[in-house]
């Protein structure tokens, strides 16, 4: 049943006997409806824990000050706290990803394997070049227009041209539940300063590296540096998707999701 901890929504949704625990957290807008092309292969194998993240969707509107990645982490366990999920396996989408990648480095025991989707392990210059010209559209011309132009960070051109009365209903959507400007530039400020590069060796979490080649705000590149640094990585290179390849080509990534998951070998 879904609830509230600490101004947090969440909903625990039961799996088969005796399945394990996924908990998933999106990306920078936050929404647990993120994870909608996933759910219902997801709840055949595991117990599924969803949650808004702080500031965004059904949870509080406030963010924790100073606010950082490391408070997205803290979240987390919050939520599996209350819960009373222990140990679940992680799935988070960019700064979801980057989250359970802090999770996974200050609370090992609650992580089982890890998936980290289109995420990253320090500054990059693309991203950051990305994200300045998101938060002039927010600054300058308002929630409306950041919302239009979201679209072209998260997918493939062709799909959005296939895609567009689904994009236009979404953003009328996403436009009523924005939060407040300085609670997404404070969220995208958090992931611009994200630096756990030099810990990654740390993380003994095994971890799925998901990436496309055509992300246009996360460099596959990004990745790949992850992949060589962290010491039980797997990494997945999609040749296309975009940055939000599980809503673009969600048979593909649920696919090689659930083949690593369940693997008892991994």
């Amino acid at each position: 049943m879904a609830t509230t901890t600490d101004g947090l929504w969440y909903d625990l949704i039961p799996g088969p006997a005796g399945a394990p625990t996924i908990l998933l957290s999106a990306g920078l807008g936050g929404s647990a409806n993120f994870w909608a092309p996933q759910m219902e292969v997801l709840k055949s194998h595991f117990s599924v824990l969803l949650y808004d993240h702080r500031g965004t969707g059904r949870s509080v509107r406030q963010l924790t000050t100073p606010h950082s990645v490391d408070a997205m982490a803290a979240d987390m366990r919050i939520v599996m706290d209350t819960a009373k999920v222990k140990t679940a396996h992680v799935m988070g989408h960019a700064a979801g990803g980057l989250a359970g990648l802090v999770l996974a480095l200050k609370s090992p025991k609650r992580v089982g394997k890890l998936v980290v989707v289109n995420g990253w392990s320090r500054p990059d210059p693309h991203i950051a070049r990305c994200f300045e010209a998101r938060m002039a559209l927010l600054r300058k011309s308002g929630k409306r227009a950041y919302v239009r132009a979201q679209p072209l960070f998260l997918y493939p051109a062709k799909w959005i041209s296939e895609n567009t009365d689904r994009i236009d209903a979404e953003e009328e959507h996403m436009v009523k539940g924005f939060p407040s400007i300085e609670v997404m530039l404070s969220r995208i400020g958090a992931l611009l300063t994200f630096d756990i590069d030099a810990k990654l060796p740390k993380i003994a979490a095994p971890v799925l590296l998901c990436a496309s080649h055509d992300d246009m705000l996360a460099p596959y590149t990004c990745s790949q540096r992850l992949a060589e640094r962290l010491p039980n990585a797997t990494l997945d290179i999609c040749p296309w998707g975009g940055h939000a390849m599980s809503v673009t080509d969600p048979v593909v990534f649920n696919s090689a999701v659930i083949d690593w998951l369940t693997d008892p070998k991994g």
